[in-house]
């Protein structure tokens, strides 16, 4: 098998970084500013407020996606770079972009 080199993704302050972790059962999300290498807004399937919906794991995704919109909506983050890491544009990180974007956030 061959040695895969990846390009990191970079945000920039006019742009923070969205990095996603999914499991097999969670998704996690966040948005990083990684000039100073905080994390700015985050959001998790694990969250209190999603233990009442029963849906599968690609429509909690979309939700989280919607929460974590939200959330930098109200930090006045409108553009975005999406970084999927590792995951294939599909299933649950489609339908978590699908959330953000619904929001009305931009990457």
């Amino acid at each position: 098998m061959k040695n895969k080199k990846f390009k990191k993704i970079m945000g920039d302050p006019n742009r923070p970084r969205i990095s996603v972790f999914r499991s097999n059962k969670e998704i996690y999300v966040q948005i990083i500013d990684d000039l100073s290498g905080k994390t700015l807004v985050s959001s998790s399937s694990k969250e209190k407020e999603f233990h009442k919906y029963k849906k599968n794991k690609t429509e909690l995704a979309y939700e989280v996606g919607k929460l974590l919109g939200n959330r930098a909506q109200k930090l006045k983050i409108k553009k975005l770079v999406f970084d999927k890491g590792r995951y294939l544009y599909h299933g649950r990180i489609r339908s978590l972009a699908e959330g953000i974007r619904k929001i009305g956030l931009e990457f």
